[in-house]
C-alpha cells in the first residue's frame, strides 16, 4: 500500500487487468470490425497484385522490340484482360491497374508514344527501362503473407487491407455488455430544472458512455439512483448480464456510500478500493457473480482520470487488445510543476509549441478546465518539483 493506506495505481490496475477474461471470439463482416481487436493473426488468403499490372496508362511492348515501330494487336483494360500472346512487333494498349499481356514486360507511357491507325511508334526522349511501370504480381504481398497481429485495432486501413487480402470476415471478441449508471440524492437529470442550489446536473453516466463509445461496447444507462440501499441493489440487480458494472458516486464508506453494502448483500466480493492518485482516490473494483463492479468517484474529473487509467484498460483487455494501458508521451515542461506529495497526481494541461503547460483550476469538479484540457501531466509520487524544460511524461487527450 502506498500513503494511508491506498494502493499504488500500478497496482491497482495490475489487480483489475488480472480479473478481466476477453470475450469469446465471433466472426464479424469487415463492415462491422471497425474498433474491434484482431482476435487471430491475419494473413493473406491472396497476393496482391495476383498478377502482373500496369502502373501506368500506354502500351505493353516487348523491351527487345524497341525502338519500334509496333502494330496494335488489342487492348488490356482493368477487368478486361488481353487475349493470347504479344508475338514480336506487337504492342496491346493497357490501362493502369490491367493485367500485362503474356510476352510483354514493359509499359511505353501514353505521353512517349504516337499512334497512327494501327501502328505506334516511340516518340519520347529516350526508350523506357526493361520492366518500366510494371507492378509485379505479389509486390504488396503474396498468399501466406503476415499482415496485423492478434490484438492489433481493426481500423479503415486494416480493414481494407483484409478485404484486399481475400477475407470477408475477421475473427474478434465479442462486443462487451456494459451498465453505468449514477448514484446520489442530489443529481438531476441533465436539462431539468434543479430544484434547489443543493442539486446539480448528472454528467458522469452521458460522460462515461461518451467515453466506451470508442471501443465496441453495448451501454446500458439507468434512471439516477437515490442513496437508498434497496435501490441500489436493485440497480444492481437489474445488470445482472452485464460484463462490466460502472457506477459513479457512492463507492467510498461514508454514511451515504451505498455501493459497497449493496453488493455484499448482493453476494459480491470487493477486491480494492482506494487508489493513491489525485484526482481518484475513491475508486473501487469487485466481482458481482459474473460481472466486474467498478466504483468511481463522483466528481466528475475524477471520474474521467479513473476512467482513462482503469475502465478503458478493462475493456481492452476484455476486447483482446495487444495493449491496454494508456501509453504516455514525453514532452518538455513549458512551466514549473509542483511537487507530488504521496499520491500520483494527473494534471490537467495544454500543449503550447510543443511544451506542456498547467491549467490553473485543478480542483476535480471543475469540467471547464478539463475541457480546456489537451493532455494530463502524469506527476509519478513524492515527484520533486519540474522546472522550464524538465520531461514530463503526457497521457493525450483528443
Amino acid at each position: 500500500m502506498s500513503g494511508a493506506g491506498l494502493l499504488p495505481l500500478s497496482e491497482a490496475q495490475q489487480r483489475l487487468l488480472a480479473l478481466a477474461r476477453p470475450t469469446p471470439v465471433v466472426e464479424l463482416p469487415l463492415g462491422r470490425c471497425l474498433g474491434h481487436y484482431l482476435a487471430r493473426p491475419l494473413t493473406a488468403v491472396r497476393g496482391q497484385p495476383a498478377a502482373d499490372l500496369s502502373a501506368m496508362d500506354g502500351y505493353a511492348i516487348r523491351w527487345v522490340d524497341l525502338p519500334g515501330p509496333w502494330s496494335l494487336a488489342g487492348e488490356s483494360a482493368a477487368g478486361r484482360p488481353f487475349e493470347g500472346m504479344l508475338q514480336p512487333g506487337q504492342a496491346a494498349r493497357i490501362s493502369t491497374g490491367a493485367i500485362l499481356p503474356a510476352g510483354a514486360d514493359t509499359i511505353l507511357v501514353q505521353e512517349d508514344a504516337e499512334r497512327d491507325e494501327q501502328t505506334l511508334r516511340l516518340t519520347g526522349e529516350g526508350p523506357p527501362g526493361r520492366g518500366a511501370h510494371i507492378r509485379c504480381a505479389g509486390h504488396d504481398f503474396m498468399p501466406g503473407t503476415a499482415l496485423a497481429s492478434a490484438g492489433e485495432m481493426i481500423d479503415a486501413r486494416l480493414i481494407a487491407l483484409s478485404a484486399m487480402a481475400g477475407h470477408g470476415t475477421l475473427p474478434v471478441h465479442r462486443r462487451i455488455r456494459v451498465a453505468i449508471f449514477d448514484t446520489g440524492d442530489e443529481l438531476v437529470e441533465p436539462g431539468m430544472a434543479l430544484p434547489s442550489p443543493a442539486h446539480l446536473p448528472a454528467s458522469n453516466g452521458i460522460m462515461l458512455g461518451a467515453m466506451l463509445a470508442q471501443l465496441p461496447v453495448d451501454t446500458a444507462s439507468s434512471a439516477i439512483v437515490p442513496d437508498r440501499l434497496e435501490a441500489v441493489i436493485e440497480a444492481l440487480s437489474a445488470h445482472a448480464d452485464a460484463d462490466v458494472v460502472i457506477t459513479t458516486g457512492g463507492a467510498s464508506v461514508g454514511d451515504h456510500d451505498l455501493i459497497q453494502p449493496a453488493l455484499k448483500r448482493l453476494g459480491g466480493s470487493v477486491d480494492f478500493w482506494r487508489i493513491a492518485m489525485r484526482p481518484g482516490r475513491p475508486v473501487m473494483v469487485a466481482r458481482l457473480g459474473k460481472s466486474i463492479a467498478v466504483g468511481l468517484p463522483g466528481n466528475p474529473v475524477s471520474a474521467f482520470v479513473t476512467a482513462q487509467m482503469l475502465v478503458l484498460p478493462l475493456l481492452r483487455t476484455m476486447l483482446g487488445a495487444a495493449v491496454a494501458l494508456p501509453q504516455p508521451t514525453l514532452l518538455p515542461a513549458g512551466a514549473p510543476f509542483p511537487a507530488v506529495g504521496h499520491r500520483q497526481d494527473f494534471v490537467r494541461a495544454r500543449i503550447i509549441g510543443g511544451a506542456i503547460h498547467p491549467l490553473d483550476n485543478q480542483d476535480s469538479g471543475a469540467l471547464h478546465t478539463l475541457r480546456r484540457a489537451d493532455a494530463l501531466a502524469i506527476r509519478p509520487p513524492h515527484a520533486a518539483a519540474a522546472t522550464t524544460g524538465d520531461p514530463i511524461a503526457c497521457l493525450l487527450l483528443s
